[in-house]
C-alpha cells in the first residue's frame, strides 16, 4: 500500500506513466479522493510523456485523520463572513506542507503542479512557499482568496453545507451528488459527465465528511494570497468555468493578475467540475503549458 509518512502524518498516494518521466502532481478539491480524477485526464498526461502523481489529502480517503473538532454549519457560515472568527485546525499552507513531504519521498526536485479547486489554492500556497519546487503552475477553477471576489450564491452555499454535515448512508450519498450537479452549472450535470460519476465508489472507499469540513474552514479562513503571487517567476496557467457557480471566473483572472507570467483560459459552459466532454481541450491546454518549460530528466 503506497503510504508515506509526511511530517503531519500517513498520506496515500499512487503514480502512473514512466519514472524517468517529468512529474506531474496533480491536487484535489476539498474532500475529494485519488479516484476522483477523471482517467481521461490522467491518460492524457501519461500520453504526453508526463508521471502522473496523485494522493488522498489528510483527513480524506486512505490518508490520516487529524484528531480535531468538526467545525460546525454555523462555525462555517461565520469564516464565510468574517474568517477570523473560526480557528481551523490545519491551514492551506499546512496542506501544502504534505504536497512538498510527497517530493521529497519520491526524491523529486519539483514537479509541474497542478491543482483543482482547493487543490489550486494549494497549489498556490506551494508555489509561494517552495518556488524552487513548482515547474509550473496550473491553478484550475481557484480562487486567491482574494475577499472582494464575489461569493456564491445561497442556494450553491446551502447545497454544498448539506453535503459536510449529511452523516452517513444514503442520505449522504445525495447530497453529494446534488452538491456536485449544483457546482457543474446547467450545461455538463455532473452526475452524468463530471465527478458526481465517482461519488458512490469513492464513498464505498472511504466515507469521511468530518475531513471535509475541516478542509472547508481552512479554505474560508485562508489570508489572501494576491499579493505574495506576485513574486512568483514559473509559468502560470489559470483555467475556468465561464458558469462556475461556486467560484467566479473573475477569480482566475485575480490570479493571473497578480503573477509576472501568467495566461488565462476560460472554458464557455464549463462550471466547477471535470466534465468528459471537455477533458481533452483542458488537457491541452495544461501540456502546452507544461511543455513551456523544459525540465531535465
Amino acid at each position: 500500500m503506497p503510504l508515506f509518512s509526511a511530517r503531519s502524518g500517513e498520506i496515500y498516494f499512487q503514480q502512473q506513466g514512466a519514472r524517468a518521466n517529468p512529474p506531474v502532481l496533480l491536487i484535489h478539491g476539498v474532500g475529494c479522493q485519488l479516484v476522483e480524477w477523471p482517467d481521461t485526464l490522467i491518460d492524457a498526461l501519461v500520453d504526453a510523456g508526463y508521471r502522473a502523481i496523485v494522493f488522498d489529502h489528510r483527513d480524506v480517503g486512505l490518508s490520516h485523520e487529524v484528531d480535531a473538532d468538526i467545525p460546525s454549519i454555523q462555525d462555517l457560515f461565520s469564516a464565510l463572513s468574517d474568517p477570523s472568527s473560526v480557528r481551523p485546525p490545519y491551514t492551506l499552507g499546512n496542506m501544502a506542507d504534505d504536497v512538498i513531504d510527497l517530493l521529497d519521498h519520491l526524491g523529486q526536485s519539483g514537479a509541474h503542479v497542478i491543482g483543482c479547486s482547493m487543490g489550486g489554492m494549494i497549489a498556490q500556497c506551494c508555489a509561494i512557499k517552495h518556488p524552487d519546487r513548482v515547474f509550473t503552475l496550473t491553478s484550475l477553477m481557484a480562487t486567491t482568496s482574494n475577499p472582494s471576489l464575489p461569493k456564491p450564491s445561497d442556494s450553491v452555499i446551502a447545497a454544498m453545507a448539506a453535503s459536510l454535515h449529511a452523516g452517513n448512508g444514503e442520505d449522504a450519498l445525495a447530497s453529494s451528488i446534488h452538491a456536485a450537479n449544483t457546482n457543474a452549472g446547467p450545461y455538463y450535470p455532473s452526475s452524468e459527465y463530471g465527478i458526481a460519476r465517482f461519488i458512490e465508489s469513492a464513498q464505498a472507499r472511504a466515507h469521511r465528511p468530518a475531513g471535509s469540513a475541516r478542509q472547508m474552514a481552512a479554505i474560508l479562513t485562508a489570508p489572501d494570497r494576491s499579493e505574495l503571487l506576485a513574486d512568483l517567476s514559473m509559468p502560470v496557467l489559470a483555467i475556468h468555468g465561464e458558469e462556475d457557480p461556486l467560484i467566479d471566473a473573475s477569480a482566475s483572472e485575480d490570479v493571473i493578475n497578480s503573477v509576472r507570467n501568467g495566461h488565462l483560459e476560460i472554458i464557455p459552459k464549463l462550471g466547477h467540475d471535470l466534465p468528459e466532454p471537455i477533458i481533452p481541450e483542458m488537457a491541452g491546454m495544461m501540456i502546452q503549458h507544461m511543455a513551456s518549460v523544459e525540465v531535465l530528466r
